[in-house]
């Protein structure tokens, strides 16, 4: 046998279908060549990426984009090379198409989000995000899904529609730092310039808190007069927004100890009742 005898050897004839020695080199070849490509393109991506996050996230999503086509267009050539016209396929396959899109259209919707995001790049990789309330960081972004690292260290796999049919808000989008407020309620018989004060050093003595700018500094105020109690609001801001939660909590924990120390009391809702005898 010789070698073009060999190339053109049949490995599977089914009537209409055949698959040959070289129309099977060439399908290995597609996918080698394919996958070469996206490395080297990853690689020339990672090597030249901005330090701007903001940057890196737009450029990682393009080479996302690509990669997408680069396999889709490799895939075409399979079908073509094995014989398998595209737009016959298409074609006679019409109907078919029809109900699996009835069927599969949550799917296709969130094929077609994850496009919108890649391509407009309002949610990139490492972005923080508020999800129905569940507050992450992107480390994936693919067609269908995406991938959410929650702050318990959860990994939450998210249909991309969610995204674009659905309120979600981008902390990383906003301004950095970000403006952020802890409340508590005190008793009205305590001094509230001395509870402004204390308020103020919990908040400003955190590391995480920003209390070295003119127009960052925490404020203190008086939101509302309870039925129990005087409610005290702090702001602050930090550029810590992925674990913000602790930081809140470290300095209620703070106000606590002050509090305890200064004989600062935080009521709870009480009831008079008054009995009336008959």
């Amino acid at each position: 046998m010789t070698f073009s005898e060999f190339l053109e050897y049949s490995l599977v004839d089914l009537g209409n279908f055949s698959l040959t020695v070289s129309e099977l080199l060439l399908i290995f070849v597609i996918i080698i060549t394919t996958w070469v490509l996206l490395f080297l393109i990853k690689r020339v991506v990672l090597k030249t990426m901005s330090k701007d996050k903001y940057v890196a996230g737009r450029q990682y999503s393009v080479f996302l984009l690509m990669r997408y086509l680069f396999w889709i267009i490799a895939i075409v050539l399979i079908i073509e090379t094995i014989g398998v016209k595209v737009t016959f396929l298409i074609a006679s396959s019409a109907a078919l198409l029809v109900g699996l899109g009835l069927g599969l259209q949550q799917i296709f919707q969130d094929i077609v989000s994850g496009v919108f995001i890649l391509f407009e790049g309002t949610i990139k990789v490492d972005d923080i995000l508020d999800v129905g309330g569940i507050v992450g960081k992107i480390k994936e972004i693919r067609l269908r899904t995406s991938t959410l690292l929650t702050r318990d260290g959860t990994i939450i796999i998210i249909p991309n529609h969610k995204f674009v049919n659905e309120n979600v808000i981008n902390w990383s989008h906003n301004l950095k730092p970000t403006r952020f407020k802890v409340q508590v309620g005190v008793s009205y018989a305590s001094d509230e310039v001395e509870v402004r004060d204390i308020l103020y050093e919990c908040a400003a003595v955190h590391p995480e808190v920003i209390n070295n700018q003119p127009d960052m500094m925490p404020i203190v105020r008086i939101i509302d007069f309870g039925d129990s109690s005087v409610v005290f609001e702090i702001l602050f801001w930090s550029h810590d927004m992925f674990w913000i939660e602790n930081i809140k909590s470290d300095i209620r924990f703070k106000i606590r100890e002050k509090f305890r120390e200064n004989g600062i009391v935080i009521p709870f809702p009480q009831r008079d009742i008054h009995i009336q005898e008959q």
